[in-house]
């Protein structure tokens, strides 16, 4: 719980080491383990093409386009739940995903996962 609270409402490096900042917003284990950020890419910033992986259950991501890059910057899905301009819902254990790179101006997503049927 120590941790937890320690990197609440702090910047902090996004775990692909391409420069983007996420912010934790919130989390919890019940009725399914979930977690929520605020995502910050500033230009020359990307996420590469990846999975991720869980332990067990079915790992759910709802990302919200809160402001848009000038240019770049665009989410790529290979099989999405559902995308629009701003939705994207995806199952993340099992669909890669990234961002292109952010040619001008800044990206803002509130990023929404959680866990189903996890151990």
């Amino acid at each position: 719980m120590k941790q937890f609270l320690s990197r609440l409402f702090r910047w902090e490096k996004g775990r692909q080491n391409t420069g983007y900042d996420k912010m934790l917003l919130g989390g919890g284990l019940w009725p399914n383990p979930f977690d929520m950020y605020l995502l910050r890419f500033s230009e020359g910033q990307e996420i590469p093409p990846h999975v991720d992986r869980v332990k067990s259950g079915e790992h759910y991501r709802l990302n919200l386009v809160l402001k848009q890059a000038k240019s770049g910057g665009q989410f790529r899905c290979s099989d999405p739940i559902y995308e629009s301009a701003r939705v994207k819902y995806f199952r993340s254990d099992v669909s890669e995903h990234s961002v292109s790179r952010v040619l001008k101006g800044s990206r803002y997503v509130l990023s929404i996962g959680w866990i189903k049927n996890g151990a």
